[in-house]
């Protein structure tokens, strides 16, 4: 199952899938925006994006269908750390991608692009993604009370992060 998954670059092209989880509510409370998004702010989006540097984001893949969307925001090259988010198509949730996938980025974080840590901000509520994110590694750093607004009410959020260090002794 797992050992299918890989990830490949956004590309225009995809953004019509990215564009069905960007409007659902579902998805987007968990990365703490409003499910709002127009194509034509997506495709101006994605084409200023083209130019930056501070970001790398990718679609989520099983075999050759289109899952997810993960990306590394706000790369900070001096520091060498950034945010991991993810989000897996509603469709395909519960199947146990999230953990390689995190995986996946984790290896590309460290290992492609020599970051010192990489950090989350997960809703305390969320216990699923909590679950699996300190199952790869990553460690309760903080806690933000009444951060993000989710449902109707203001929610606290825990910060984690994962540093590269911990990684390479966790193979040993």
């Amino acid at each position: 199952m797992s050992e299918q998954l890989s990830i490949q670059p956004l590309q225009k092209d995809d953004l019509d899938f990215l564009y069905q989880m960007r409007i659902n509510s579902d998805v987007m409370d968990y990365w703490f925006e409003e499910p709002y998004a127009s194509k034509a702010q997506m495709i101006k989006s994605y084409e200023a994006n083209l130019e930056q540097d501070s970001h790398r984001s990718f679609i989520l893949y099983h075999g050759k269908e289109k899952i997810g969307y993960l990306g590394l925001f706000d790369l900070d090259w001096r520091h060498r750390h950034a945010e991991f988010a993810i989000m897996i198509d509603p469709a395909f949730q519960g199947n146990g991608y999230a953990t390689r996938a995190t995986e996946l980025m984790i290896d590309y974080g460290f290992n492609q692009l020599n970051l010192h840590k990489l950090f989350l901000y997960v809703a305390q509520t969320n216990e699923k993604a909590a679950y699996i994110y300190e199952k790869v590694g990553f460690e309760r750093e903080g806690f933000l009370k009444q951060h993000f607004f989710i449902n109707g009410q203001y929610c606290d959020v825990i910060m984690m992060g994962l540093l590269q260090e911990n990684i390479v002794s966790n193979k040993n």
